[in-house]
Order: structure tokens, then C-alpha cells, then sequence
């Protein structure tokens, strides 16, 4: 008898019905191992023969994976370190069975953080030119770059190097500098400063006390003054400009003068001179000239400048004391910040003035008073609140992110004062932000001897603190539990729009200090240029002293804090190194940091490996008596380094100027060729520090401006 569908129930056998031969599955390309690094994904691929239709399931470590993986290829997430060795392998099936294809293994290496290797340089170009900004990053590629101009992402500037638009005038002193990023972090490069210059006149500008916001007083475009030509024979005295008005006998110059190159004003282009006085008056003069461009009063209607407060730090009148601080893209024209304090009877005010750089006009919202309260820290609902006459601005102007800082010191030792640090935006001159770094306790003020606060490029800065209350009990993160930080090296942050003391530095020794009088509050802070050391180490340096002798190098990433027995924790401490102390600031040039401490020489510490020399390298002849001098720096990038500085007299002053290289090689000082370069002298001469711009130096005095340049034939 026939048997009739024997195969129909094995379809392998079927061959009627117009219906083909179903063959099982099998891998014909096997996936492949793949080596990927932290955070990349990592694609796996089969190929399969058989009966359509197919499925597939990759499987890692022989568990299937539930989401996107059913198709002939497998793309991960992205990939992790415990990822490294996991096999991935694929089961291909149809109706006829399944294969499964061999194990590939990934391999997962970790990404190396991206490492700046040469970082970008200043550049400098004449106006219409364009400059171009280069740095060299180490890391696991691929590496991605993104330029910065001051704090704003610059658009479509993604690789190792930039190069701007046609420059103008405008964009001199802009800073740029680069962040490098890779699936392991970020890096941000040093700024490198845009310098702009006309072909026809001056390059130059001083827009901030002592030529920038680390403070260094270099400014490094001077191409006219050298080594060779700074001397008595064709070196000299060229000029005054007069501050005086009406019938005052004097019109100190206590603030440095600032300097803005080819400005237009009045339809004529100028270098200009900005000049503020205690009379509480600030002039624009035409700086080859002396002409007189205009002149602003900062004094309210029927006001003066202040009395002295019955303290001889300023006098006879206390108007316009600290630096003020100039934005060539504020406004219309540029704008000059200016802090003056005035009395109308008994009533005394400070205020911020804010003036358009070609007329002096007060723009749009100037004056703002300057008022302020503080929350006490441990005593709720109760405040700290800030009495202008018991103050004066004495320390220079800071500008940082669009927000003006002061920082307030006291007439002379007179109680109730403490140490007050206020922000102000520099677009509506409102305030934006207060501290009391000694809001439990009392002094603390910031002296400073006319030096400004000192910023680093990633928007914090710092000041040194007078004698004034330091709380020794510390909290768990080693901050004074009241958070009084008298007496100390002080770092200071926005953290959530709020100023805060992010770290800070106290010797040992603090409460002796203060109760003696020999704080750090005579001195001003320097933040110094990215340093490496003899392992390749990038440091962030920063360098202050007092009146307590010594040097101090802090670690601005970890300063040190408090300790009652050492000071082991601070990055390098010079004890002795400054004689008598010091009642100024210091100059960066070239790896060395130039101090003229009280009654002692101008002494050059040069930088190795990342540290100050434990001795000065050079130093000058000549000692400097009270207050010693804050000196100012003038080269052509490297090269023709100069170092200018202050003695002051009872008579007279004197301007010394030393061969950087060598302060043992004075060039010339003012008394050489007799009285031809003879001026007058500051009575506040610790405030005074000279300034270098387009071959000349501007020197303040008691009434105006000595001018100094090269001779005429």
C-alpha cells in the first residue's frame, strides 16, 4: 500500500507545493574583537546564511542584551572601564534552528586627561592686521578645542589655533585662551594678551594699577626706552602737568596714572593721561603734549574733598586715594571707574563714578553711592554696617568679569573699622556683592599701599588682610569659625554670585603679628605667570609680604590655612629676606620678582624651577628709606628689561632706573645731571609708583605730573 505525505512533517524534505528548500542558519562573517577608550562605543558585525527570514540576539557575557540588539550589527553605549573584556557574540535563527557565532572580546582602555604643552603666547599687530593664537595639548585623542576671548566662547574656533578678524584699536589688551577637552576632561590653557598697535603713534595702554590684574608692573611694548638710551646724557625730565586749581597750593596725585594710546577726542587722535587727584578731580591730558583735554569735579553740589580724619596717612584732603580702573568697550567711548570721597558739613560720602573716556561726562547711572551691610555669621538677624566716614579707598580698583571691586581700609587706626570688600557692575553700577573678611571681630582693613586686589585667569583674587581679628578655633574644613580672617593671604571667589574667602594662608605666629603691628596688611598681593618645576609641574604661584620681613609664596590651588606650630603647609616661606618690611608691592619680570623693602636695596629673587631663589640675585646700591618703592618694569617682550622705581625725600624725589638683568647697574637717576631733572616729591609717597608708556615716564607728585623721556638733540 502507498503511504501517502511521509514528508510532510519534515519540512527539510518538502519539495511540492511550489515551496523551496528551508536550510538552517549559519554565521558566515564571524564579529570581530574591537578596542575602544572610555566613553566611545564599539560596533560588532555578523553575516549569516540560511532560510530567510532571520532573527538575531547579541548576547555580552552569554546573557542577551534587551534593547537595539536584533539586527546583523550591535553598536553599544557608550563604553566604561569595567567594560574591558566583555565578549559579545550573536545567535542568528530561523525555523529550521539557530547558529551561534564565536565571542569577540572589547577591549576598553582608559582616556588620558588632555595636558596643555605649549601654551599660546601674546601676540602683538598693528591695527587691521590679524593675529593668530597657537597651542600645542597632549591626551588621548580625539582632542576638541574651544577659544575663549576675556570670558566669552569665541564661535567655530575649534582647532589648535585661532586667528582673529582685522583688529582695530578696540581690541588691544583683549585676552585669549583655549579649552581642551577630550571624553576625560577639560583643560584651560593661560591667556595670551592681544596687543594693537598703530603704525603712525603709540601701542601702549596702562588701563589698571600696575599694567594688569596679576599686578606684575611690566609693561612689556616699550620700544623706544632702552639699556642703551636710559641714561643722563640723553635721558631727562621733559615735562610737567599741572594739577593744580584756583589757588590750591597742592593737588596730590596719589592714584597711578593711567595711559589709553590713539584715542579720538574732540575729532583728533590722542595718547591720553588720566590723572585723579585728592582734590577729588580727574584730567585727561594730551600725554605728548601736556594739553589739557578736559577736566571732571566728582564732587556733589555744595560739597569738597574730605579733611584728613585726624590722620596724616592723607592729607591735607582726602578725595580721589586708589588707582581707578579704565574699560575701552564700556559706553560709547571707553569709561574710567573712579571711587572719591567728599563731605557736605558733617555728612561724608563714597561713591563709584563711572566717566566717558573722551569727555569726562558721569554716564548713564553715575555716581552710585557706595553703602553696604553684612550678615553676622553665628548671630542671626544681626548686620555689620559700613560707615563712609570711618573709611577710604586706598586700594586700587579691580575690574574682574564686568564687576568692579574696592576694598576698604581705615583713617589711620581709628575704631570701629573692619575689612570690607564690595563688587559693583560695571554696566549699571549697581552692587552686586559685599564680604566683611572680619565681620565678628574688628580692623582687618586692606592697606595695601596703593596696590589693587591681584586676579588669576580663572576669575578669583587675592588681597592680604591687616592686623585685625583671626579666629584660631577652626571649623571642620580648617576655616576660622567665625570666619574673621585678619592678617591673612586671602583667596576670594564668587561661588553662586555670592563673594566668599575660598582658602587663605595665616603664619603661625598671626596673633603676634597683629598685637606687634607687623601684619601683611602693608603690602599687595602678585599673582605670577604658570610655573613648572624641575618634574614638569604646573604651579599657580602667587606672592605676597608685610611688614613681618618674609616672603610668602602660596599655592593658589592649596594655600596652606592655619597652623598654631609651623607654617610647613605654605608652598615657600623667605624669612629675613626683606629688611624692615615692606610698605608696597612687587614688580614680575622675566622670572624674577623685584622688591624694594624699607631702608634697604631694590633686591631682584629669580625664579627656578618653580621656586623664588632663598637669596636676591641682584640687588642695587642704593637703599630705599620709608616706605621703600614699588617698582614698575618696561622691556620689548624679553628684552631692554628696565626697572624704574621711586625714592622719596624730604625735598625731593629721586627716579632710579636699573638694568633688569643686573640691579647693580643703575643707568640713571634724576639727581645726575643736578637740578635739570629735579621734581617735586608726594607726601603720600607710599601710594605713588611710576608709570612707562611710548618712551616716556609719568611720575605723581604733589601737584601733577613729572614727565621724563628722551632729550631732544
Amino acid at each position: 500500500m502507498m503511504v501517502v505525505g511521509l514528508c510532510i512533517a519534515n519540512a527539510a524534505c518538502q519539495s511540492g507545493g511550489g515551496m523551496g528548500m528551508i536550510t538552517a542558519p549559519s554565521i558566515s562573517t564571524q564579529p570581530q574583537s574591537q578596542s575602544v577608550m572610555v566613553g566611545q562605543t564599539a560596533t560588532f558585525s555578523a553575516a549569516a546564511s540560511g532560510t530567510a527570514p532571520l532573527t538575531f540576539q547579541w548576547q555580552k557575557n552569554m546573557a542577551n542584551i534587551t534593547m537595539n540588539a536584533n539586527s546583523s550589527t550591535y553598536t553599544t553605549p557608550a563604553a566604561q572601564a569595567g567594560d574591558d573584556g566583555a565578549t559579545f557574540r550573536v545567535v542568528v535563527t530561523n525555523s529550521a534552528g539557530s547558529a551561534t557565532s564565536n565571542a569577540a572580546t572589547l577591549s576598553v582602555t582608559s582616556s588620558t586627561k588632555p595636558a596643555i604643552t605649549t601654551q599660546p603666547v601674546n601676540q602683538s599687530v598693528t591695527v587691521g592686521a590679524t593675529a593668530t593664537f597657537t597651542v600645542v595639548a597632549s591626551g588621548t585623542a580625539p582632542l576638541t578645542y574651544q577659544w575663549i576671548q576675556g570670558t566669552t566662547n569665541i564661535p567655530n574656533s575649534n582647532s589648535p589655533s585661532f586667528t582673529t578678524p582685522a583688529t582695530t584699536a578696540g581690541d588691544n589688551g583683549e585676552t585669549f585662551k583655549v579649552m581642551v577637552s577630550n571624553s576625560a576632561g577639560s583643560v584651560t590653557s593661560s591667556p595670551a594678551t592681544l596687543t594693537v598697535t598703530s603704525v603712525s603713534t603709540g601701542s601702549a595702554n596702562v588701563l589698571t594699577y600696575h599694567n594688569d590684574n596679576a599686578r606684575t608692573g611690566q609693561n612689556l611694548n616699550e620700544t623706544t626706552l632702552t639699556t642703551a638710551n636710559v641714561n643722563s646724557a640723553t635721558f631727562g625730565k621733559t615735562g610737567f602737568f599741572s594739577t593744580l586749581e584756583g589757588s590750591a597750593s597742592t593737588a596730590l596725585v596719589d592714584a597711578e596714572p593711567l595711559y589709553v594710546s590713539n584715542l579720538t577726542v574732540a575729532g583728533a587722535s590722542h595718547n591720553v593721561l588720566y590723572v585723579a587727584t585728592e582734590h577729588d578731580t580727574v584730567f585727561a591730558f594730551d600725554a605728548d603734549t601736556g594739553a589739557q583735554l578736559w577736566k571732571t569735579s566728582l564732587l556733589g553740589a555744595n560739597e569738597t574733598s574730605s579733611d584728613n580724619r585726624g590722620c596724616n596717612q592723607v592729607q591735607p584732603e582726602i578725595g580721589i586715594t586708589s588707582t581707578p580702573v579704565i574699560d575701552l568697550k564700556a559706553g560709547a567711548h571707553g569709561t574710567i571707574f573712579a571711587v572719591a570721597m567728599s563731605k557736605n558739613g558733617s555728612n561724608y560720602f563714597q561713591r563709584l563714578h563711572a566717566l566717558d573716556l573722551t569727555t569726562g561726562a558721569e554716564q548713564t547711572g553715575s555716581p552710585t553711592t557706595i553703602q553696604a551691610t553684612f550678615p553676622l555669621p553665628g548671630h542671626a538677624g544681626q548686620v555689620a554696617t559700613f560707615d563712609p566716614k570711618q573709611y577710604k579707598e586706598r586700594s586700587a580698583l579691580l575690574l574682574l568679569n564686568g564687576v568692579i571691586y574696592t576694598t576698604w581700609a581705615s583713617h589711620c587706626d581709628f575704631s570701629p573699622y573692619q575689612a570690607w570688600i564690595m563688587g559693583y557692575s560695571e554696566a549699571t553700577l549697581q552692587q552686586t556683592s559685599v564680604l566683611n573678611v572680619t565681620p565678628n571681630g574688628s580692623l582687618g582693613a586692606f592697606w595695601g599701599a596703593g596696590a589693587g586686589p591681584a586676579a588669576d585667569s580663572d576669575g578669583n583674587f587675592y588681597v592680604l588682610s591687616g592686623n585685625g581679628t583671626f579666629d584660631d578655633t577652626l571649623d571642620a574644613n580648617s576655616f576660622p569659625v567665625d570666619r574673621d580672617f585678619g592678617n591673612g593671604f586671602l583667596k576670594i571667589s564668587l561661588v553662586s554670585g555670592v563673594l566668599q574667602v575660598t582658602d587663605y594662608f595665616n603664619m603661625h605666629d598671626t596673633d603676634i603679628e597683629t598685637s606687634h603691628d607687623t601684619d601683611l596688611g602693608s603690602g599687595g598681593p602678585l599673582v605670577l605667570p604658570d610655573l613648572k618645576d624641575s618634574m614638569g609641574n604646573t604651579w599657580h604661584l602667587a606672592v605676597g609680604a608685610g611688614k613681618d620681613q618674609r616672603i610668602y609664596v602660596v599655592n593658589r590651588d592649596l594655600m596652606g590655612k592655619f597652623n598654631t606650630t609651623n607654617d610647613n603647609a605654605i608652598y615657600q616661606e623667605l624669612d629675613g629676606a626683606l629688611p624692615n618690611g615692606v610698605w608696597s608691592t612687587s614688580a614680575y619680570f622675566n622670572n624674577a620678582v623685584y622688591f624694594a623693602s624699607v631702608s634697604s636695596a631694590l633686591q631682584a629673587f629669580t625664579i627656578s624651577n618653580a621656586k623664588l631663589s632663598a637669596t636676591p640675585t641682584s640687588q642695587s646700591s642704593t637703599p630705599f628709606g620709608y616706605p621703600g618703592a614699588t617698582p614698575s618694569i618696561s622691556a620689548n617682550g624679553s628684552s631692554n628689561g628696565i626697572v624704574w622705581a621711586m625714592e622719596s625725600g624730604s625735598t625731593g624725589g629721586v627716579l632710579h632706573a636699573y638694568d633688569a638683568t643686573n640691579l647693580a647697574t643703575e643707568l640713571y637717576n634724576s639727581n645726575q645731571s643736578g637740578t635739570r631733572d629735579h621734581y617735586p616729591t608726594n607726601a603720600n609717597c607710599k601710594f605713588v609708583t611710576p608709570v612707562i608708556a611710548n618712551g616716556r615716564v609719568f611720575l605723581p607728585t604733589a601737584t601733577g605730573i613729572a614727565v621724563f623721556g628722551l632729550l631732544s638733540p
